[in-house]
């Protein structure tokens, strides 16, 4: 019982309660940085790394952080941590870092790191906290990845810079403008939608 219950924490981040797609939290960088997959997967394992060691942390220093202090001591960790993912990636990886612009530093103030230390690793122990921390990552970087996947696709006909599509394709630029973020996430937000709907109206039959 205890382990389908892990199990749901970790999974539950993934679909049911997926940052981007059902509780639109940290939209900001989805949509600035989805415009190719290797800036997804830049950002997803900065946000990973940020939401694991600090919900960890978090976890750890739970009962001695006196509850008047409480978001302003999240928010030192969380910019702590922030900061080495920061000046790594601008260490061993100066033009990725340089694409990612400023969205790095603004994880300190996304609502997903934040979120999930209020709601769940301040009140939960370490491990159920790390578990709910790589589900929530997860979930994170699938949406990243799909909506790179797609924008870089149909904007540069290439993946990575692989050539996928001939030149008879003639390229989507708005794909990689604003509007194309826009417009990938309400697409993948009504896919979402639409699959959970039709699993409901399928366990209704049973």
């Amino acid at each position: 019982m205890a382990q389908k219950t892990i199990k749901s924490e970790f999974f539950k981040g993934i679909w049911s309660d997926n940052p981007v797609t059902r509780q639109l939290l940290g939209l900001c960088s989805v949509l600035a940085v989805s415009n190719a997959v290797i800036n997804g997967v830049a950002m997803g394992l900065a946000v990973t790394f940020v939401l694991v060691f600090s919900s960890l942390i978090v976890s750890v220093i739970r009962k001695i952080v006196p509850n008047q202090v409480r978001i302003a001591s999240f928010i030192v960790i969380i910019a702590t941590f922030v900061t080495i993912a920061d000046r790594v990636l601008a260490a061993y990886f100066p033009q990725l870092s340089k694409a990612m612009g400023p969205y790095v530093p603004l994880i300190v103030v996304n609502c997903i790191i934040l979120g999930r230390a209020e709601a769940f690793a301040s009140k939960n122990k370490v491990g159920r906290s790390i578990i709910d921390a790589l589900g929530m990552s997860c979930g994170y970087i699938l949406t990243l990845l799909l909506m790179g996947f797609i924008r870089e696709l149909l904007g540069n006909r290439s993946i990575l810079g692989y050539q996928i599509l001939g030149k008879w394709f003639e390229p989507w630029v708005v794909m990689l403008l604003p509007p194309g973020a826009f417009i990938m996430l309400g697409l993948i937000i009504a896919l979402f939608n639409l699959i959970e709907n039709k699993i409901k109206e399928k366990q209704k039959l049973r």
